[in-house]
């Protein structure tokens, strides 16, 4: 598997795929986990857990600060290249979609802007992001 910059929605067992991926270009890999739970207090928590964040979020209600925060904790690391792994989101999705809607688009954002020479004065970094979402059981 190769790292690609933006967001990639990936089964949940190619996970350790991605994983020997990172570690074998020495690409910083942030995974976190909503252990099958759903809300943003679940998302806040894992993020919380696991990601840089500055300053650090404080409470599950803005999704704005959230933006914010880890922008600025991915830019701060000054790596040219980082890996994010959601490694189960299929819970999350279907229980809070809108949620979901907002988190992803969260990170799309967050990829593509720390992306820009401009916004990011220079110091862009590609931000390759893996959801693991399994897929829904046909009946």
């Amino acid at each position: 598997m190769n790292l690609e910059p933006g967001l990639t929605v990936i089964r949940p067992d190619d996970a350790d795929s991605l994983i020997a991926a990172a570690a074998a270009e020495g690409c910083p890999l942030y995974q976190f986990s909503t252990h099958d739970q759903s809300g943003s207090e679940a998302l806040f928590a894992a993020v919380r857990s696991a990601l840089p964040l500055d300053p650090p979020v404080v409470g599950s209600s803005s999704w704005d600060a959230l933006s914010d925060s880890l922008w600025e904790g991915i830019h701060s690391k000054k790596h040219g290249r980082v890996a994010i792994l959601w490694t189960d989101a299929t819970t999350f999705a279907e229980e809070s979609p809108e949620d979901y809607r907002i988190a992803i688009a969260i990170l799309t954002d967050m990829a593509e802007s720390l992306s820009d020479e401009t916004a990011t004065v220079g110091r862009p970094t590609d931000v390759c992001i893996y959801v693991g979402r399994r897929e829904k059981p046909v009946r």
